[in-house]
């Protein structure tokens, strides 16, 4: 295929700004969103149950919203993830507001995981098809460390701001929110269509078979795959410490402080995002090109086992830290920020190691199995180290976490080996 600069400068310009917007949408809460519902009368405990309804929900759609999007289209996915968001933003607000209770918080938490399971690999996806449609010939985690810099920016946008809101009303970062998702949405109408990807009807009846189908697929081109297996499990055992580390650190970073300030912890999560930035333009730098590009998994493996040894001394200073203070905040803050550094660096290299294992017509599926281990990571995280957080200490349960994180580091090197048997192994007759 004749490569066209102008298409493929197009496709990214969409991915960008469509990024952009959904990310400084979803992030305005995300600095204040644990404070918001304890303000609202839940303990940490309750906020971790809260939090895994939203993995569970993720859970439970993550395949079957991959139908949508390997069907449909990737457009038609990513919008109705961005309705379904408005929708139960909004449900948040109106449940505080009115006392509705922890139940109704988790019934609008599994709506929530039900809308970014629409945007869940049909996003990548929808990238990877059109740029390939385009003839585009450099690596893509050049296009992935850009989309990853987009995203720490408008994170640390949404984040300061959230937290600016926060401290006149915990609500108001929500009803931002929603208002920003509705430039979003048509802002997608507009830009967004689906290039080297030819959408099929779906209907009701056939929902059920489409999604054995797809199911299938995930079982030959996922976990069948000899590289790809193993990149599904270090999603599992990442996401049962991820999702609770972002909500837990709101909690302990106050903790260490001593001091009740919202505002603070919208800039720890801003900055964060910058260190992510710093990360992802480190990625295709890192990486080289042509005979100098470097394996993905050596790199992956080394990123993780740092990781994992960031988040100990973490827990340490909570461990033994007896004074809160100026202190240990901020050795905390820098230590956060240096892991921001390194998960913004290792993001765009796994997203194109992943995508570059998996042919076009199955990519969304995979990446929704993908996004899929996370999600069952994360539902048992959440409530088992919520509950540790509450009968021990948050520290505590970060120590737990640097340990399942360490399981990453095999994980990755296993990918590497089966690197030779997947080129081996035609199509089909993968596992």
């Amino acid at each position: 295929m004749t490569p066209d600069p102008r298409a493929s400068r197009r496709v990214i310009r969409t991915y960008l700004v469509t990024q952009a917007l959904f990310t400084l949408a979803a992030s305005m809460i995300w600095g204040i969103n644990t404070l918001f519902l304890m303000d609202a009368g839940l303990d940490i405990f309750q906020v971790m149950l809260v939090n895994a309804a939203f993995t569970a929900g993720s859970l439970v759609f993550e395949v079957p919203t991959g139908v949508i999007a390997d069907t449909v289209g990737r457009k038609v996915s990513f919008m109705f993830g961005i309705g379904t968001l408005f929708v139960s933003t909004l449900l948040y607000v109106g449940t505080a507001r009115y006392g509705w209770g922890i139940g109704a918080f988790a019934g609008a938490s599994v709506l929530l995981g039900l809308g970014y399971t629409f945007q869940t690999g049909a996003v990548d996806a929808w990238l990877v098809d059109a740029l390939d449609a385009t003839g585009y010939e450099p690596p893509k985690e050049r296009v992935f460390g850009w989309g990853g810099a987009t995203f720490s920016t408008a994170m640390l946008v949404g984040t300061l701001a959230g937290g600016a809101l926060g401290q006149i009303d915990l609500a108001l970062p929500y009803v931002v929110r929603s208002a920003i998702l509705a430039v979003c949405m048509v802002v997608t109408a507009v830009m967004m269509r689906d290039m080297g990807f030819e959408p099929r009807p779906l209907k009701v009846s056939t929902f059920g078979e489409e999604t054995r189908k797809l199911l299938r697929t995930g079982v030959t081109y996922g976990w069948g795959h000899p590289v790809v297996r193993p990149l599904l499990l270090v999603s599992g055992v990442s996401g049962v410490f991820m999702m609770y580390s972002f909500y837990s650190l709101q909690r302990y970073a106050l903790d260490l402080l001593g001091r009740e300030l919202v505002w603070v912890i919208g800039v720890l999560t801003a900055a964060a995002s910058l260190a992510g930035i710093m990360g992802n333009l480190l990625a295709g730098r890192v990486m080289g090109t042509g005979e100098a590009r470097r394996r993905a998994a050596p790199v992956l493996a080394v990123a993780q086992l740092v990781l994992a040894v960031l988040i100990a001394v973490m827990a340490a200073v909570g461990l033994l830290t007896r004074q809160p203070g100026i202190v240990p905040f901020a050795l905390v803050g820098v230590l956060w920020l240096a892991w921001g550094v390194l998960f913004g660096f290792a993001g765009p290299i796994r997203q194109a190691y992943l995508n570059e294992q998996i042919p076009s017509e199955q990519r969304a599926t995979v990446l929704s199995l993908d996004a899929f281990f996370g999600d069952a990571g994360a539902c048992v995280g959440q409530p088992g180290l919520g509950w540790l957080s509450k009968a021990v200490s948050i520290p505590a349960a970060w120590a737990v976490g640097s340990v399942l994180l360490l399981a990453g580091f095999p994980l990755y090197r296993a990918a590497g080996k089966g690197e030779g048997t997947a080129e081996a192994t035609r199509p089909g007759e993968v596992g």
